[in-house]
Formats: C-alpha cells, sequence, structure tokens
C-alpha cells in the first residue's frame, strides 16, 4: 500500500485507530480533527471543523500541495446526542446531522472533485450499525448515520465510471469514549448482554470490538484487495443487528 490518505475524525477512537492503521499500511496521513491532536510517524495533522465547508476545501487544498494527491478518504468524524425525540433539542439534532452527514458530504465533495479528474481513488464511510436498526433515545445518530450511509452508496453510483470506489463500514458498538459515555457501572457487560425492555439485541460473539477491528475494515475496503467492490456496506458487529 502507498499513496495519500485523508482520514477526518483522528484525533480518536475509530478516527485514531484508522489513521495510525493507514500509517503502518505506509501510507502518508493527513489526519483531521478539529484541534489537530493526531501528530505520529507518517501522520500530519490538521485542525479543522468538518461542518465548515470552506475550511475542508482549504485542508483538501493543503494537503494536495503538500503531500500529493489524496487516494483514499476515509469519513470517520461523528458525534453522539442522546435522549427520547420528545425531549430532544432542535440544536442537537442540526448538530449530529452537521457533523455526522454535513461532514461526510463536505469531505466526499471535495476529495470526490479531484479523484475524479484523476480517475481513481476509494472513499469509506464509517456510518454505523444503527443505521440500520431503530434504537430508542438515539433517532437522530441513527438518522443522521442512514443519511450518511445513502449518500455515500449514491456518490459510489456517480463516481463508479471513474473507477473511484465509495463503500461504508458500519460498527456497532466499539471501545471508544463515544461507546464508554452509555456504559452503566457494569461496563460494556450490559451491551453485550443486551437490553430487552429497549428492544436491543446484544452482540452474539461475546464481545465489544476493538478500535482496530473497524480500521482493519476500512483499510481492506480502501485497498486494492476489494478493487471489485463499492456501494457495499460492511456490518462489523459481532452480529449484533442479526443481519443475514
Amino acid at each position: 500500500m502507498s499513496g495519500i490518505a485523508l482520514v477526518t475524525g483522528a484525533g480518536q477512537g475509530i478516527g485514531h485507530a484508522v489513521a495510525m492503521a493507514f500509517a503502518a499500511g505506509g501510507y502518508r496521513v493527513a489526519a483531521i480533527d478539529l484541534d489537530a491532536k493526531c501528530e505520529h510517524d507518517g501522520i500530519t495533522a490538521y485542525a479543522a471543523d468538518v461542518t465548515d465547508p470552506r475550511r475542508v476545501e482549504e485542508v483538501v487544498d493543503t494537503v494536495e500541495r503538500d503531500l500529493g494527491p489524496i487516494e483514499v478518504l476515509a469519513n470517520v468524524a461523528g458525534i453522539l446526542r442522546t435522549g427520547t425525540v420528545a425531549d430532544f433539542s432542535d440544536q442537537d439534532w442540526a448538530d449530529t446531522f452537521a457533523v455526522n452527514a454535513g461532514g461526510v458530504f463536505h469531505a466526499s465533495r471535495a476529495v470526490a472533485r479531484r479523484m475524479t479528474e484523476r480517475r481513481r481513488g476509494a472513499i469509506v464511510t464509517v456510518s454505523s450499525n444503527a443505521a440500520g436498526i431503530p434504537r430508542a433515545g438515539m433517532a437522530a445518530y441513527a438518522a443522521s448515520k442512514a443519511a450518511a450511509t445513502l449518500f455515500t452508496k449514491s456518490l459510489g453510483l456517480e463516481l463508479a465510471p471513474y473507477g473511484i470506489r465509495c463503500n461504508v463500514v458500519a460498527p456497532g458498538s466499539t471501545d471508544t469514549p463515544m461507546q464508554r459515555q452509555l456504559w452503566t457501572s457494569d461496563g460494556p457487560s450490559a451491551v453485550i448482554a443486551g437490553d430487552s425492555s429497549a428492544f436491543r439485541t446484544g452482540i452474539p460473539l461475546g464481545r465489544i470490538a476493538e478500535p482496530e477491528d473497524i480500521a482493519d475494515a476500512v483499510l481492506f475496503l480502501a485497498s486494492d484487495r476489494a478493487r471489485h467492490i463499492t456501494m457495499h456496506d460492511l456490518y462489523v458487529d459481532g452480529g449484533a443487528t442479526l443481519r443475514a
């Protein structure tokens, strides 16, 4: 593997694991996060808010000028705001969509314009298994991730004639700061067991995913090993959504 990979949300959690995995795979990585805190060998950090389309365009221009043409975009930036619909605020709804869907749109649009000219590239969006199954108290998150998923697949259809592949990785519960804010004093055990009162299945494989599990899936879909895969939605959730 080689080339330039741009990773959003690279400051922590899955995004950090994805950036590190690309660097270990021989890519030069441009890591975008709010405070540019993902410096490491092979990784250059850029401070940017993915909800700001102008700033995203600036960063993409800078990366292509300083590092080279972007071969891979990994959309990982995301936020989680929980609460019932009746009590959910307008601001939380807007913020959730601005990052989880708007951020994917801004980064993908900026990179796709350049990839189209070169007729090569791969885009992988990290969505969520919540995009495919109802979750109580997570309506905004689930809806925003569903939007990001269908956007990425539609983009894949548009870019296929240019040889550019667009795929989705849908994690389930993964040991990240975002996930840990949902845990009770029982830690991950309650997540693994599930909750029938919330109509939530547990995790058949009996474990919480590590961020590296998701990063491996992103790396695969970005690589030449997946050269004939596009518009695919790969669930990495230990069987939690019981998908066939």
